[in-house]
């Protein structure tokens, strides 16, 4: 994922740029306006008492763009974010986060699409992997599988809990074949020497 602090806006203060577009009677910036900022980058769209507040188009220097809402100088409301790697995120946004529900596209081509809290997945989701067609269908807690959910793969799935993104607690295997296996599962993390022993 693309990290925001790649893309922080210019706030444009104290030295505000260059600016074409309509003011108030403070000549704050106000109504429809354009402006190339300070750092390089420019925006184009609502301002209202000198910030950026409405529907508006803001071009990174780096190569991102955010076409959406702003309130009060920050992303808030519906909005599409290009990042530099070429992933994108189309969805809610609050106070500069993405907050809310969105769609995810990562450079990778994965995608995920469900609830956002803090820029982070959380809520219900879904994360299809575009290498495998996989998918997991669930709850996310702070960016990670957690709780009840199911990871689909091509053939088979499973159903039940999981922790830190892995299966763990009380769940089933269900193949395609019409069978399945029931159980309680715990994920062993496998140190490097041990596979190479076994190797051997």
């Amino acid at each position: 994922m693309s990290s925001d602090e790649e893309s922080v806006e210019d706030d444009g203060l104290p030295d505000l740029g260059e600016y074409e577009g309509e003011r108030n009677e403070r000549e704050e910036r106000h109504g429809q306006g354009r402006a190339k900022l300070p750092n390089g980058d420019t925006y184009e769209g609502s301002y209202e008492n000198g910030k950026r507040h409405g529907k508006g188009i803001y071009r990174f220097k780096n190569g991102a763009r955010y076409i959406g809402h702003y309130l009060d100088n920050k992303k808030n409301g519906e909005g599409l974010f290009y990042y530099p790697d070429g992933s994108k995120y189309e969805g809610y946004w609050v106070n500069d986060q993405r907050h809310g529900y969105g769609t995810y596209t990562y450079a990778n081509k994965d995608i995920f699409e469900g609830e956002w809290v803090q820029n982070k997945r959380h809520g219900q989701g879904t994360y299809t992997y575009a290498e495998t067609g996989s998918r997991f269908e669930g709850t996310w807690f702070q960016g990670r599988m957690q709780g009840s959910g199911q990871l689909v793969h091509a053939n088979h799935r499973f159903v039940g809990s999981f922790t830190d993104d892995h299966p763990k607690g009380r769940g089933r295997y269900e193949f395609d074949l019409g069978c399945e296996q029931r159980g309680k599962y715990t994920w062993t993390e496998v140190e490097p020497d041990a596979v190479n022993q076994e190797d051997e």
